[in-house]
């Protein structure tokens, strides 16, 4: 997909896209009158001091307490945004999953057959998706005028991929880009160079977006063979320049893989310029496994926000993550996690990823994206609502996580916990102003899911578990209750409420109920 400065750059076309607490505090005899969770009052630090402890930041964290990533509302106490699949743990501590594309759940397909790699492009009232190879055609094509409902060509849009090519079975043709040029359309795609071996990246023109697509020149037009080839291509304009991004091709041979962005002719068929480096794979985000790639750049509220895959596309491990930019050319800084994995929607969608994002219907961001449903074997088309967070994507059904000890905590307490993600909880939550405030975003206004993950260790009058509870107000009015069944002290589990929230931020406030109960963190998706 074009994507636009803001969405309206350049010449018309179409819509653009620990494990320890300390040893003193351990001590809780089961019979303790309180029958609530106790610790030594040198423990009880504040909220503030354990903000300021928390923000100080640290070394790379163990699979139970992963990166925190800070998304700032004006105004606002510094939430945490974490991507749930940025935690490695088991996916039976959730609630039962509930139907795909149910208030809240994970999406359903969109498009129920293998249809990877998914570009959009909107002309007049209709959009064009295409797809990487498969059913006999190395360019996939389908069309719809909502982004739900689609009608798929059963013709190949590309129906001759060029004289430089070798079809070499499974490689065939990759990764479409496609574009409204002004004149007519331009396809980018990938596939494997005769002369070098290497994947590269080719260009075709069509008199329209349902093609055929006629592939231009002798050869590919970005094509480093030092680097591994090339994969992936993108488009982005600005000032009336547009660009490509694309992906070298490193991980082919034991080398880098790189993003780049370089200036194209406006048509796509000529490099007008050198490229530029962007991000590569790293070790702090081992998330990625060895490689970033399907790069997707936007440009929202003055920010550059990259959009990319990463780890092995065969696998539920593919996910998608994000870096941003006050400058085209970069420094882009990651953000310390995927944005988009199989357990950040619950296991309902495995291996998200080979995104692309456009304007819907009414105004509103969508992601479109791959993945693999009830038949792994397939990647299947799936969209979604898209906001942005201060450059932070979130998806709708996919779940975000907001770290209790990182919200707005009054006359309760953050400790070190047990299993807590993070090693740190919200404890102490005893009076009857007692509360912890989230600020949470949401991509689209509706119905979403909260989940809450706390531990509760209450006992009744006769010294048998019982059940805990904690009033829940959206945005300042009354939401009903939490209900929280018991776990032990130091035991978490997750419980899920509906809760109706608008586009943007909101807040989030639980407070003292009947018994008593912690906080380890929230959940929206």
């Amino acid at each position: 997909m074009d994507h636009r400065n803001e969405r309206g750059d350049g010449p018309p076309r179409r819509a653009d896209a620990r494990r320890h607490r300390a040893d003193l505090s351990i001590a809780r005899p089961r019979e303790r009158a309180a029958s609530r969770r106790g610790f030594v009052a040198t423990l009880a630090l504040g909220g503030a001091a354990c903000l300021a402890a928390l923000t100080g930041g640290g070394a790379g964290a163990p699979v139970t307490a992963p990166p925190r990533v800070e998304v700032l509302a004006p105004g606002a106490v510094p939430p945490v945004l974490v991507p749930a699949a940025a935690r490695v743990r088991a996916l039976p501590e959730r609630s039962a999953p509930r139907a795909p594309g149910a208030p809240g759940a994970p999406p359903a397909p969109v498009l129920d057959q293998d249809f990877a790699d998914p570009d959009v492009v909107r002309v007049g009232r209709v959009y064009h998706a295409y797809a990487t190879n498969a059913h006999g055609r190395n360019i996939q094509h389908a069309t719809s005028t909502d982004l739900v409902h689609w009608t798929v060509d059963g013709t190949d849009v590309l129906p001759e991929a060029g004289a430089w090519v070798t079809l070499d079975p499974p490689g065939h043709v990759w990764a479409p880009e496609v574009f409204d040029n002004g004149d007519g359309f331009t396809l980018h795609y990938t596939a494997r160079d005769r002369a070098g071996g290497r994947q590269c990246i080719g260009v075709a023109l069509a008199d329209s977006p349902g093609g055929p697509f006629r592939p231009v020149g002798d050869g590919p037009l970005v094509c480093p063979t030092e680097q591994g080839g090339a994969i992936d291509a993108s488009s982005y304009t600005e000032n009336g320049v547009r660009h490509l991004l694309w992906k070298s091709d490193g991980n082919c041979c034991g080398l880098d893989t790189w993003l780049h962005l370089q200036p194209v002719s406006w048509d796509g068929t000529r490099v007008t310029g050198d490229p530029v480096r962007l991000i590569k794979q790293d070790e702090p985000h081992n998330w990625e496994q060895g490689l970033v790639e399907a790069p997707t750049l936007v440009k929202r509220d003055g920010r550059y926000v990259l959009l990319f895959s990463a780890g092995d596309y065969r696998t539920h491990a593919y996910a998608a993550g994000w870096a941003t930019s006050d400058a085209l050319t970069g420094p882009y800084v990651k953000g310390n996690g995927p944005f988009m994995t199989t357990a950040s929607f619950a296991g309902a969608i495995g291996g998200p990823g080979g995104q692309d994002v456009v304007t819907g219907p009414g105004g509103q961001d969508r992601i479109l994206f791959h993945g693999r449903g009830a038949d792994g074997s397939r990647r299947v088309l799936y969209a979604a609502d898209l906001g942005f967070a201060d450059g932070r994507p979130v998806v709708r059904g996919s779940r975000t996580v907001y770290e209790a000890e990182l919200a707005r905590v009054h006359k309760a307490a953050v400790r070190e916990a047990r299993n807590a993600w993070g090693d740190r909880a919200v404890g102490h939550i005893d009076e009857p102003d007692s509360f912890v405030e989230f600020r949470v975003f949401a991509a689209a206004p509706g119905r979403h899911t909260l989940a809450v993950r706390y531990g509760n260790g209450s006992l009744d009058a006769s010294g048998a578990p019982a059940a805990a509870k904690h009033g829940l107000t959206v945005n300042g009015t009354a939401a009903g209750v939490v209900d929280y069944p018991y776990t032990g002290w130091d035991e978490w589990r997750s419980t899920e409420v509906p809760v109706d929230l608008r586009a943007g931020w909101n807040t989030l406030r639980l407070t003292k109920g009947e018994r008593y109960a912690e906080l380890d963190a929230v959940e929206v998706a």
